[in-house]
């Protein structure tokens, strides 16, 4: 995993680990890696990962079990799936909105793009 400079290292593996859940890698119950595990494939410090694992239980996204490991709540996919869009409106929107004005596009541009987009992945 190759992490940006511009967010903290532990929200960038919460931001995977949720793209796993919204793309049904993980389902809710599922025993997710532990932390070790997960710290050695993606090569970071344990401590950075228990600091995801505990910023995800905060969110309710994910529970431990004791001496069992970490699991995905019930509430997983409807939770992430909130929390990005609340990251995606207030993050990356606006964003998005001041390069289209500076390059003014329009929604039509715009919806254009994204057909054009989903019609490439789907064909992958």
């Amino acid at each position: 995993m190759e992490f940006k400079e511009s967010q903290a290292i532990y929200l960038q593996i919460a931001d995977l680990m949720c793209e796993n859940i919204l793309a049904g890698v993980w389902k809710p119950g599922d025993r997710i890696p532990s932390i070790r595990e997960l710290a050695e494939s993606i090569q970071v410090n344990p401590n950075t990962v228990m600091r995801t694992y505990g910023y995800m239980e905060d969110q309710g996204i994910i529970h431990n079990q004791r001496g069992i490991g970490f699991f995905l709540a019930e509430s997983a996919y409807e939770t992430t799936r909130e929390l990005k869009r609340k990251s995606f409106e207030s993050r990356d929107l606006p964003r998005v909105f001041k390069t289209m004005d500076l390059l003014r596009m329009g929604f039509e541009d715009l919806r254009g793009l994204y057909a054009t987009h989903r019609g490439a992945m789907e064909k992958e």
